[in-house]
């Protein structure tokens, strides 16, 4: 990592205007979706011209690219955080849940709807499995030591064969398993808690949450 000290002022300034054009960027996400993002109206805002706002972003693309990338680093520095202080899946959970309340754009960005035209470098997805590691190495023994092994279901057969998402973690399939099923349903329920599907229901998000998330640990 570069050390901002040594920075030049003139590498200085370009990074405080991309931070102020991602800041921009992030309003407009919030008033009118990704889908609407325009570098114009942001130059206009910062009293930026059109052309000398491309220094700093070559295109919409690469914006969003960099606020995708610095919302899963943002996530996977706190999953680490939490995992260094001694959370366990359990707590991961409601880590997870946290961060999307927080700011519901940022986590809309990476888990709602793609963005049309818009395709992900393989670096944003590099950095998207550094949060599955933290999962994976959460994810406990499915049997009790001295306990034999019992034997992998269907689904985790798969998952050994197929575990190119897990990059080259070496969990065993049912951990594979856990993670996967941890991810998808606590997904579900923040994907439609913080899109108000849940409003006039007339019960508590959190508790539907933290219900899902014990089934899931077992906690």
């Amino acid at each position: 990592m570069s050390n901002p000290d040594a920075a030049t002022p003139r590498e200085r300034y370009r990074a405080q205007v991309r931070e102020e054009i991602k800041k921009h960027a992030w309003e407009q996400i919030a008033a009118a979706g990704a889908s609407a993002l325009s570098l114009n109206a942001i130059a206009k805002q910062i009293g930026m011209s059109g052309p000398a706002l491309y220094r700093y972003f070559a295109s919409r693309d690469e914006l969003i690219t960099e606020l995708i990338t610095d919302a899963y680093r943002s996530l996977a520095d706190t999953f680490r955080a939490r995992a260094a202080a001694g959370a366990d899946l359990g707590d991961l959970a409601h880590t997870l849940r946290a961060w999307a309340l927080d700011d519901p754009q940022r986590y809309f960005l990476l888990y709602g709807t793609p963005v049309p035209g818009y395709r992900a470098p393989e670096d944003t997805t590099r950095t998207a499995a550094q949060i599955m590691a933290v999962l994976l190495d959460a994810c406990p023994d499915e049997e009790p030591p001295g306990t034999p092994p019992s034997p992998p279901s269907p689904l985790q057969s798969h998952l050994g064969r197929h575990r190119a998402w897990a990059e080259q973690h070496p969990a065993p399939p049912a951990a594979l398993h856990r993670a996967l099923t941890f991810w998808t349903r606590l997904h579900g329920v923040l994907s439609l808690e913080l899109a108000g599907h849940f409003t006039g229901m007339g019960f508590d998000p959190a508790r539907l949450y933290t219900a899902e998330a014990q089934t899931i640990t077992g906690q």
